[in-house]
């Protein structure tokens, strides 16, 4: 029987003997660390002094007794105590006690109530055996919380106090490797952290003067130097991928079982605008270049082809990237899943931003590449300048004695294409890459999107086992039954196997984009999955528009002007490129407000969300029916509607900048002392002399009287003699005009051109 008695300690186990070899004797010996007491109901009976026992411990076998509530035999009557007796009232009232401290707290560990000082020694926790812990009989809301108790007490270490083992856990618990690269709110930082938002708010109010709620966001300058402060190691983004990369590998290759060989992912990586859709153009013998807006890749997608190389079919896999900076985290998913990196260099170009990102992946994350300098076809192109640019990144040729294959195309006039196709087919010998085709399917999610017809689509990549039809698939905290799978062709196909691109309808919302997909067996392994799912996953959009619209910076001004927005997109990884964009817009002058922002077509509500808010709507890549054309402009709501996301950046920095109040830069042009004043029917006009310089009309002037600027503002009017005039040079007289009538004589002029400066966000 197991008998709880105090908060944060159990006895384990009170065996009650009930063999009386003396009605007046009773004895408390050790049993293997079990405490079995004697006739135990006899001990109020009993000689304490003739015994030497503690008060402790008579109250200790006073409790045990009553709350184990032994039924009264015979033995019992006959012994019972007398109801007015003195100890059997303090035993009752030791009983009240301990009852009603069990209803207001749960159990305490170390009640001294219960055990004995160091002098006494009669038992301490040290030597309970705790392999026959056992939890208390309690209601059900309780019951979980205390056996998930019961399992933390039994793995203490009972060398220490539990109050010391409790701060250890919690240290332990605490990652000090901390990614911050966007804007977080109070509140998020202190799940990040933990740390109390009070503690951070006080942080922000004593060291920098902010003033700040738990649901303002503040930039990632400043939460990083909180929690740097609190000694976390803030990490870079490549360090940051580097983790998530190992951790990804280590998950799927944990439980690869190596029997057929797969087609390796090839992942297309370079600065924009350098050929890599041209590139796989001439691989493909497709077109897709010249199908693009503006000439750019927009979104990440997927092909599949066959090749022969010596005589041998090869099974490949393009993941097509793009190369504007705005798309980082597509290019980070493509990584992420990769086998093999084509890293395309434009011979005219060189190395590039984009370029130098996509290197530091290959170092970072020991990726396999091939280097493609394309455009060697143009003139004026300096390939050995490109070769030691790429010495600097330790990326040295074959031809120079380095490990690092480097070939010389021309996609446009598809030269040296079938080199590039042999070197692929001779990596995939060499990577030997295996797949199980019996097992559950698993990858990743590449793109995501919502169809008006159909409903949930996600492209995804199948990195292990077969996808089918009637699959149940979990990612993150959704779950669906695959009801289509149409591959890179546009074919409705049944089942897939691994290293296939495929876009299916499964899932019932959209999932989020780069998350890792599996099946499992049943819906109820898919529910028991979701359950505990750990949503430690920020959703990149809503943690970009939280920073949009309620960001603090160290220079945070109340007065300044807003821009809102409602932004609707085609995909999810285009509207997370276009959050991420705006999001890097200065806004110390003019802030973004995004009153709402979703992938999907223009509908009715959006329409009169932008009415009742007085927003504008941004489109991107959508189509707009005629129904809502015509609601747009009945209520003259200003809509824009973008195919190239840099075409959409500048008209949103654009509007952004009219908005900023003109600024002027004041330089000197000429001086004048007053002579006279004048009084008419305007005003007073104060009569110069021009000593130096010039004085044209709408100038900026100082006034000073006595070293002391009386007056500034603009000159309003202008006269020579009495003809109104633009300028007035040096030798001259004038009458001048400006709010301003306290003019006296002798009143010294500083003439000033105002140049507009050119507006910055």
């Amino acid at each position: 029987m197991l008998y709880q008695f105090s908060k944060n300690f159990f006895i384990s186990k009170v065996i009650l003997n009930y063999k009386f070899y003396n009605p007046f004797f009773i004895s408390l010996p050790y049993l293997n660390d079990i405490l079995e007491l004697k006739s135990p109901k006899l001990i109020n009976m009993l000689k304490v002094d003739s015994f030497n026992l503690s008060s402790k411990a008579i109250r200790l076998n006073n409790v045990v007794n009553d709350i184990v509530g032994i039924k009264s035999n015979k033995f019992d009557k006959k012994y019972k105590n007398n109801t007015y007796d003195q100890s059997s009232l303090e035993t009752k009232k030791i009983k009240n006690k301990f009852i009603k401290k069990n209803r207001k707290t749960s159990n305490n560990l170390g009640s001294e109530d219960i055990f004995l000082d160091n002098n006494d020694n009669l038992f301490d926790h040290k030597s309970l055996n705790l392999s026959l812990l056992k939890s208390t009989k309690s209601n059900k809301k309780k019951e979980k919380s205390k056996v998930k108790l019961l399992n933390n007490y039994n793995t203490l270490n009972l060398n220490s106090s539990l109050e010391e083992q409790k701060t250890m856990n919690s240290l332990d618990d605490i990652s000090k490797d901390i990614y911050i690269n966007i804007p977080l709110t109070i509140q998020e930082l202190s799940s990040k952290l933990n740390i109390p938002e009070a503690e951070i708010i006080t942080y922000l109010f004593v060291k920098k003067g902010i003033s700040v709620t738990i649901n303002q966001s503040i930039d990632v300058s400043i939460a990083s130097e909180i929690a740097s402060s609190y000694k976390f190691n803030v990490l870079k983004e490549e360090e940051k991928n580097y983790k998530n990369f190992k951790n990804i590998k280590q998950s799927i290759n944990s439980s690869v079982y190596k029997e057929l060989q797969r087609a390796p992912i090839i992942t297309i990586l370079g600065h924009v605008d350098h050929g890599k859709t041209t590139l796989l153009d001439s691989i493909l013998k497709t077109n897709f270049a010249q199908k693009e807006y503006g000439g750019i890749t927009q979104s990440i997608s997927g092909y599949e082809i066959e090749t022969f190389n010596n005589n041998k079919l090869y099974k490949l896999v393009f993941l097509d990237t793009p190369g504007h900076e705005a798309f980082k985290s597509m290019r980070i998913r493509g990584v992420e899943v990769t086998d093999l990196i084509l890293l395309v260099v434009a011979a005219d170009d060189g190395l590039k931003p984009q370029t130098i990102e996509a290197i530091e992946y290959i170092n970072q994350m020991n990726l396999f590449y091939i280097v493609v300098i394309n455009k060697i076809d143009k003139k004026d192109v300096n390939i050995d300048r490109i070769k030691k640019d790429l010495l600097k990144y330790n990326i040295i040729s074959n031809e120079c004695g380095g490990d690092s294959n480097i070939i010389e195309v021309s996609a446009l006039n598809n030269q040296n294409i079938d080199i590039l196709l042999s070197e692929i087919c001779l990596f995939t010998d060499k990577a030997n890459l295996l797949s199980n085709p019996e097992k559950l399917a698993y990858g990743t999610i590449l793109e995501a999107c919502l169809d008006k017809k159909q409903g949930s689509l996600a492209n995804v990549l199948v990195q292990n086992g077969t996808l089918k039809l009637g699959d149940i698939i979990v990612a993150d905290n959704i779950y669906g039954k695959v009801k289509s799978i149409t591959n890179t062709k546009n074919e409705k196909i049944n089942f897939c196997s691994a290293s296939s691109i495929v876009q299916i309808l499964c899932f019932s919302s959209v999932p989020q984009a780069g998350i890792l997909f599996k099946v499992v067996y049943d819906e109820k392994e898919a529910k028991q999955y979701c359950l505990s799912y750990n949503n430690s996953y920020h959703n990149s959009k809503d943690t970009i528009l939280k920073s949009l619209n309620s960001r603090v910076t160290l220079s945070n001004n109340n007065n300044i002007k807003k821009l809102k927005l409602i932004i609707k997109t085609n995909t999810q990884g285009s509207l997370e490129a276009i959050l991420n964009l705006l999001s890097n817009i200065g806004q110390e002058k003019v802030h973004i407000n995004i009153i709402f922002a979703n992938f999907g077509n223009i509908s009715s509500s959006d329409i009169e969300l932008a009415i009742a808010t007085n927003s504008m709507i941004i489109g991107f890549s959508i189509n707009l029916t005629s129904k809502i054309n015509q609601i747009i402009k009945k209520n003259s709501i200003i809509f824009q509607n973008f195919n190239v996301i840099y075409k959409l950046f500048d008209y949103i920095k654009s509007v952004m900048l009219d908005l900023v109040d003109p600024e002027y830069t004041k330089s000197l042009i000429g001086r004048a002392i007053v002579q006279t004043v004048f009084n008419v029917n305007k005003g007073l006009v104060a009569g110069c002399l021009v000593y130096e310089g010039k004085i044209t009309k709408f100038s900026y002037i100082y006034v000073y009287r006595n070293n002391s600027i009386v007056y500034e503002g603009l000159i309003t009017s202008l006269k020579h003699i009495k003809d109104d005039v633009e300028e007035v040079i040096s030798k001259n007289e004038c009458g001048l005009m400006c709010d301003y009538n306290l003019w006296e004589a002798l009143d010294k002029i500083d003439v000033y051109e105002l140049v507009l400066k050119e507006k910055l966000l």
